[in-house]
């Protein structure tokens, strides 16, 4: 529960000390960080009475003097500044102000000069300026970030803000570990090393003393990396659960929005899937599709069984047990509900799309070699009127990657018959995918066909033969990830920043 945990110490701290009647107000991205960590009845129970957004606080003039203010922000310019005019202005009987990342000493003189009327009680930095979606995982929801692998597009500001959010985020989860990390980056790319080497600025220069932690055995390691070093990943159907909801409808800070789906109850129509509010989730958020689905039927079964055993109330006992688990009774039916709908809407999608037969010929293009079968099978597959658009297009930018210089006169005959299929895919697509991800643009053996170690690897695995065929790729993380733990990933490749080493194990 590592991050989760972090993040909910930080809000319990935040609302603990603070008694009375309280009101939250977050911005934006505030909004979410707290979310997925923290429930309404949470709140509640530490007397949050109202939550509020930083532009509803802005807007409001209505005097709630009764009210304390707990403020969690994210340190932005924007942020101080319609901080300032509130304050100008109080509406609450104090103000308590935290900020998930590091204060700049002209915005706390800012803050200082506006608040003439001494309601600010306190102003803090509590270090959770990332989405915390589970134990070891955070996502700092940057808005088409794709873009800035593209400098000819982005203009600079734009650029220098969102290497600016990238290195607060990293900084925030460092700093709530109480580590400071080796830096390393990926070679080929300039975004990477610009986050690389400006989060060691603001680590090893700029706060030093902020960074300055206990040296301990184990030392950390960051390590930054380019999506264009492994564009195969994103490109495959994928068959464990969170994954092919993720994929397949979409999950965003733990909510699956279900609304434009026939069908569903109006109170499921959004839906929390959280490893830790939600068992069921947390034992099969990693399992495959077809285990999840016998899986499921235990659990509706064993809920069919309680539902029968909660209709055969014989004694006044009997009717006092159900009444006091019938809020367990309640959740379990939710959940039992959610579950049910979330893979019903799954196998739909699966059978529409036709995406077992598709699957199995992308999971073949990613992980064997075969250029002649793989031209074939692709080829079928874009005359299969059941294939999707986007399906096609995905079958053919996976074809491109592997085969990009081996069969140029076929990429072209599979160019011209998705552009005669999918008018709106155009074949600039898979070629602006190779000019950006291609492999002169790569720096790990994306295939296991560079280094003598990954061709003996899959020489083996193919011996064994597959468990599934469906989950036979590794993603190249994997790889990179085995490297660092064994020592074996290249300075070549992935460069050290700076003179920073410090002693002990990588971890």
């Amino acid at each position: 529960m590592v991050l989760i945990t972090l993040v909910r110490d930080y809000i319990d701290r935040m609302l603990h000390d603070i008694p009375g009647m309280k009101v939250l107000v977050l911005d934006p991205q505030t909004v979410g960080m707290v979310s997925v960590v923290y429930s309404q009845s949470d709140l509640l129970r530490k007397e949050v009475f109202l939550v509020e957004t930083m532009d509803n606080a802005s807007s409001s003039r209505e005097s709630m003097a009764h009210l304390k203010a707990v403020y969690f922000l994210r340190p932005s310019a924007n942020n101080v500044q319609k901080l300032r005019r509130q304050l100008a202005m109080p509406r609450f009987a104090e103000y308590h102000l935290f900020f998930s990342s590091i204060l700049k000493v002209p915005q706390i003189q800012i803050l200082a000069d506006s608040d003439e009327q001494e309601v600010v009680q306190q102003v803090q930095e509590f270090y959770a300026d990332f989405c915390a979606i589970d134990p070891y995982h955070f996502t700092l929801n940057i808005q088409n970030n794709h873009m800035y692998m593209l400098p000819t597009v982005v203009d600079p500001s734009g650029m220098q803000g969102f290497c600016d959010r990238a290195v607060d985020g990293i900084a925030s989860v460092f700093l709530a570990l109480k580590r400071r990390p080796v830096i390393r980056y990926q070679r080929t790319s300039d975004v990477a090393k610009r986050i690389a080497q400006e989060t060691a600025r603001l680590m090893y220069e700029q706060e030093s003393g902020l960074f300055d932690f206990r040296r301990t055995e184990n030392s950390s390691l960051l390590l930054v990396i380019d999506r264009r070093d492994d564009p195969v990943t994103p490109l495959l159907n994928q068959w464990t659960y969170q994954a092919m909801v993720h994929e397949l409808i979409g999950i965003e800070n733990n909510k699956v929005d279900l609304m434009g789906f026939a069908n569903i109850p109006k109170d499921q129509q959004e839906v929390v899937l959280s490893s830790v509010q939600d068992d069921f989730f947390r034992a099969n958020m990693f399992e495959n599709f077809g285990d999840l689905g016998m899986n499921l039927k235990r659990m509706v079964d064993d809920f069919q069984h309680l539902s029968k055993s909660s209709l055969n109330l014989q004694s006044i006992g009997d009717m006092a047990k159900f009444v006091s688990n019938y809020p367990e009774y309640r959740k379990t039916h939710g959940n039992v509900t959610k579950h049910v709908n979330l893979v019903s809407e799954l196998s739909r999608i699966v059978e529409e799309r036709k995406l077992m037969l598709v699957s199995q010929t992308e999971q073949e293009l990613a992980c064997t070699s075969g250029q002649a079968a793989a031209f074939e099978a692709v080829t079928s597959l874009l005359n299969n009127e059941s294939v999707s658009d986007i399906d096609r297009l995905r079958l053919v930018m996976l074809y491109a990657l592997r085969y990009e210089k081996e069969s140029p006169v076929q990429l072209m005959q599979l160019f011209n018959k998705l552009a005669s299929h999918s008018a709106k895919y155009k074949s600039g697509l898979v070629q602006f995918l190779l000019k950006q991800a291609g492999i002169d643009k790569r720096t790990g053996d994306l295939y296991g066909n560079r280094d003598l170690l990954n061709i003996a690897r899959n020489m083996a695995r193919g011996l064994k033969g597959v468990e599934n065929v469906y989950t036979q790729h590794q993603p190249l993380l994997f790889q990179t990830m085995e490297g660092i733990v064994k020592g074996r990933l290249r300075d070549a490749d992935y460069p050290l920043v700076g003179n920073h080493f410090q002693q002990g194990r990588l971890v």
